[in-house]
């Protein structure tokens, strides 16, 4: 069976909405290393090889507002979907304290064959999808550890993330701070400003209203918990847009 490295769910569905799951899953694909890149099962299962959760809360929360979800189905330790082709880190070596024997010392020759055949056809999946609609809006899912080896506890429940583009992340802020408690993480765990990055390559080069959404992985282990959020987000994210005047 030929390989494909995205998949799109919903793709009937013709709202405006539609989210990204760029880290979706941890399959490493046979051309790579034989299906292996010398990680343990353990580790596979670990924010290092993807975000837990976020595809299911990806797929629920796309079906809530009426979208598509694009979602990877290769690894971010494969190569990384949300970098550019030139950053560094597209393909890691180490990662959060494991190091990655099947990425050390990658020939060119290797890595442009992963471009090939996952980072590539899961923009132009991302492309294609964005084009057949009018006027867009792009949320992308993700999910965070709640601690990093040697670092502090990160408390947040949520983060939003942006770069350029506020129009839609800033009300949004607004309105998950001034609801039912909740720790909300402006531009944390990390920033969203990373050039060539997924947001920047297919919103703001477009104008397109964004967001990046991280949720804690604790919090949407089950498929319960990332219904439950998806279910959440949905009206908050239309109401936000609707205020946004977007």
């Amino acid at each position: 069976m030929t390989y494909n490295p995205v998949v799109i769910n919903g793709a009937e569905r013709a709202g405006r909405w539609v989210v990204l799951c760029d880290h979706a899953s941890n399959y490493v694909p046979d051309f790579v290393n034989d299906g292996g890149l010398g990680v343990t099962d353990t580790d596979m299962a670990r924010h290092i090889a993807y975000d837990p959760g976020a595809e299911g809360v990806s797929r629920a929360l796309a079906a809530a507002l009426g979208g598509p979800a694009v979602l990877s189905r290769f690894s971010r330790l494969v190569i990384d979907p949300n970098r550019g082709e030139d950053d560094p880190t597209l393909i890691m070596q180490l990662y959060d304290g494991t190091i990655i024997p099947g990425n050390r010392g990658i020939s060119a020759l290797d890595a442009d064959e992963r471009l090939r055949r996952c980072h590539r056809p899961y923009h132009a999946a991302v492309t294609t999808t964005l084009a057949a609609r009018t006027a867009p809006v792009v949320v992308s899912v993700h999910s965070f550890t709640p601690q990093l080896q040697g670092r502090p506890p990160r408390p947040w429940q949520i983060g939003v993330l942006y770069s350029t583009d506020t129009r839609l992340a800033h009300p949004l802020l607004a309105r998950l701070k001034g609801g039912p408690a909740l720790s909300v993480g402006d531009n944390r765990p990390y920033t969203g400003h990373l050039p060539g990055d997924t947001i920047a390559r297919h919103a703001i080069a477009q104008g397109r209203p964004n967001v990046l959404i991280e949720l804690r992985n604790d919090l949407i282990e089950t498929d319960a918990q990332q219904r439950a959020w998806a279910q959440r987000l949905a009206p908050i994210l239309v109401e936000t847009l609707a205020f946004a005047g977007l």
